[in-house]
């Protein structure tokens, strides 16, 4: 049994996430920043951009086996109205707090044998796509740290991350609201179809195992072959 911390564990990537790894046996705390988790085995906590960490690790187990930092936005707008307060609200949520999180909780990862980091990107950062540029901003700052910590951890823990594309998540839902915004991604994909949480959670539980023992400072495209055919 491995002990596992998840934020962004409510909905989405994360809840799923969560769900296979109870699943398989494990334990799981996570985090949630609008809704309470419903399911009781997951022992849950409040976590925001205005949270103290302090005293984040008292919840914690001594020992933890794997961490994924499931937090993200889509906000796609040309860059002359990126909204820099929107855009330092991203930075602090998805950048500043994953680095106060990692220090945090190094000291656990460091208590087990087979230690998994794992960090979502996007497939925006690679491929360049119109109107991204927040999401480029900081999901490569996510890329650039996740491969600068897999060489600093390197070899007890290794460092990951997954860049998915458009997935049928409540975040997306703005996208996916109509058959015909939904068929339109379908085919912007060579797979002919958008992401499911399964096709990212299956990704994300294979890092965190000791399946993946020999990877680390990748990123992973989940994409529907989106990144790496025209």
């Amino acid at each position: 049994m491995a002990n596992y911390l998840i934020i962004g564990a409510s909905s989405g990537i994360g809840a799923q996430i969560a769900q296979d790894l109870l699943a398989s046996g494990h334990q799981v705390w996570g985090s949630y920043r609008n809704h309470p988790i419903a399911d009781q085995r997951i022992q849950s906590f409040h976590f925001n951009s205005s949270v103290t960490l302090s005293k984040l690790p008292n919840e914690l187990p001594e020992r933890l086996d794997g961490f994924v930092y499931c937090v993200g936005s889509i906000q796609l707008t040309p860059i002359s109205r990126v909204n820099t307060s929107n855009l330092s609200l991203d930075i602090q949520n998805q950048l500043i707090k994953l680095v106060e999180l990692l220090q945090q909780i190094f000291p656990k990862l460091k208590k087990s044998s087979h230690a998994s980091v794992v960090l979502f990107s996007s497939v925006a950062v690679q491929l360049g796509l119109p109107f991204h540029t927040q999401v480029g901003i900081v999901k490569g700052a996510i890329e650039g740290l996740s491969k600068s910590l897999a060489a600093e951890w390197a070899p007890s823990i290794r460092v990951n991350t997954i860049a998915p594309s458009l997935t049928d998540t409540p975040l997306a839902e703005p996208l996916l609201n109509t058959p015909e915004k939904k068929l339109a991604n379908d085919q912007r994909h060579p797979l002919k179809r958008i992401g499911t949480v399964e096709d990212i959670s299956n990704m994300a539980c294979f890092l965190l195992s000791e399946k993946s023992s020999w990877i680390t400072a990748q990123v992973l495209h989940v994409d529907g072959g989106m990144q790496a055919i025209k």
